[in-house]
């Protein structure tokens, strides 16, 4: 099954470790502003999801979203969520852990555009 988000094996236990604290937790991609373009962690249902929202899907048990603007211009593309040494944005939730969650991505093959359909 292709996946329209997914993450490494870092971006999980970092995942793990945030939900251990904290609880259940979600994503929502930044569109830009204040954080970049990074991947941003909350605790679950302090963000909250609207009508131009789209869920990606999972990652780690956790819903993964973004605006329908932002999926619009990504659609084509596979997110992978990583974990890296470094400060993330000010309001997501792996700050103190010293490391930040990432964006990383690749365009999806015809294929699997095709099994997307």
């Amino acid at each position: 099954m292709v996946e329209r988000v997914t993450a490494t094996d870092e971006a999980l236990k970092l995942i793990d470790i945030l939900a251990e604290t904290h609880g259940p937790l979600m994503f929502h991609q930044s569109g830009g502003c204040c954080d970049g373009s990074s991947p941003m962690c909350y605790p679950r249902g302090e963000f909250r999801i609207g009508e131009s929202d789209v869920q990606l899907g999972e990652i780690g048990d956790t819903p993964f979203y973004m605006s329908k603007d932002q999926y619009d211009y990504w659609k084509h593309t596979q997110l992978i969520i990583d974990a890296v040494d470094g400060r993330g944005g000010m309001f997501s939730l792996e700050g103190p852990e010293g490391k930040r969650f990432l964006t990383r991505s690749r365009v999806f093959t015809e294929e699997e555009r095709q099994a997307l359909s």
